[in-house]
Order: C-alpha cells, then sequence, then structure tokens
C-alpha cells in the first residue's frame, strides 16, 4: 500500500515538474519573441529618425539655395535697371548727334549756297565795277572767297581735340558714353577700354577714366 502511494506521489511529482517546464518554456519562447519584435522596433525607429535627419539637412539646403536664388535675382533685376538707364542715356546721346550732325549738316549748305551767291555776284555782267575801283573790288571778292572758306572749313572741321596729360583722370557725367569721352580727348574708344580695362563699352555715371597718354 505504501509503495503504490509513492508511486503515484512520485507520478504526481513528475507530472508538475513537466508542467513547469513547459510554462517555462513557452515563457522563454513567448520572451524571445518579445525580444526580437522589441529589437525590430527599435531599429525601425532609428531608421525613421535617420530618414528624418536627412530630409531635415536636406531642406536647409533647399532653403539656402532659395534665399541665394532670390539674392542673384535681385542683383539682376538692379543691373538690368542700370543697363537699361544706360541704353536710354545712349539713345539720348545719339539722338543729340544726329541733331549736331544735322545743324552742321545744314550750316554747311547754307554756307555753300552763300559762297556760290558771293561767286555769281562778282562775276556777273550787270555788276561791272568802275576801271579806279576794279581791283579793290577783285581784292574784296578774293577776300570775301577767303572768309568764306575758312568759314566753311570750321563748320565742316571739328576743332582739334586738347592735349591732355599722362594721368588725367575723367569722370564720367549723365547722358557721356565712351565714344563721346575718347572724341573729347582724342583718345580712340580701343585705346580708352584698354587703358582702362574696360570690358565693353558701357560706363556708370561717377566712373573714372584715365585719358591721359602714358
Amino acid at each position: 500500500m505504501q509503495k503504490g502511494e509513492q508511486q503515484v506521489c512520485e507520478s504526481a511529482r513528475r507530472i508538475i515538474l513537466l508542467g513547469i517546464l513547459l510554462c517555462s518554456g513557452s515563457l522563454a519562447s513567448g520572451c524571445v519573441v518579445l525580444e526580437e519584435k522589441y529589437n525590430a522596433e527599435k531599429a525601425r525607429s532609428l531608421n525613421f529618425q535617420r530618414l528624418l535627419a536627412q530630409e531635415e539637412k536636406r531642406t536647409a539646403e533647399l532653403d539656402s539655395e532659395v534665399r541665394h536664388t532670390k539674392a542673384e535675382l535681385a542683383e539682376f533685376e538692379a543691373r538690368n535697371r542700370e543697363l537699361s538707364a544706360q541704353v536710354q542715356q545712349a539713345r539720348e546721346q545719339m539722338a543729340r548727334l544726329q541733331e549736331e550732325a544735322e545743324a552742321i549738316r545744314e550750316a554747311t549748305v547754307l554756307e555753300r549756297k552763300a559762297l556760290e551767291d558771293m561767286q555769281r555776284k562778282g562775276h556777273s555782267p550787270s555788276a561791272k565795277p568802275k576801271k579806279a575801283e576794279l581791283p579793290k573790288a577783285a581784292s574784296g571778292s578774293r577776300s570775301g572767297g577767303n572768309r568764306s572758306d575758312k568759314g566753311m572749313t570750321a563748320v565742316t572741321e571739328p576743332p582739334p581735340p586738347p592735349k591732355v596729360a599722362a594721368g588725367t583722370v575723367h569722370v564720367v557725367k549723365p547722358g557721356e558714353t565712351l565714344y563721346s569721352i575718347g572724341r573729347r580727348y582724342g583718345i580712340e574708344v580701343d585705346k580708352l577700354k584698354k587703358l582702362n580695362n574696360l570690358p565693353d563699352d558701357i560706363v556708370e555715371i561717377g566712373q573714372k577714366l584715365q585719358v591721359g597718354a602714358e
């Protein structure tokens, strides 16, 4: 009887131990699964944070590029306004030069007509001078012709440019162009550009230019 009870107790003990082992295995496997899930979520979170940091950096770079582009656009607009003003000044200067050339042309035509009229009057048969006054009249005609020639030369030929000392500086005024400045000082445009290291024919108001020959 006692042996039977011991066997029953032993069997019950084994069953309990087996149950405990099974429960422990289940708990251990559950803990392993939970740890794996936790590690996976942690890796996913770190990856998301890394991507977020990259996007924030890229956004900051794009903002910087936008600000730089806006600054360049403002500079281009200001330069465009300056160029438009210079083009307008050049047009006004060209219009004044055309008016001056037209006035010189008209003055030349009038001077030539006056000279021809004086020559016709001097050789007209109805205006024969007296013998005693012939030399004076002839002399007067010649002197009048000389005066007309001188006046015509003064109109058609521009006055020679003044001599400029080395190191002379000219400050650009409104309405002036590189061509007008070079004509004023008797310097060719190419030489004036080379003397002042100018890349083109555009000058700005207040700009200082070397006009004295080296």
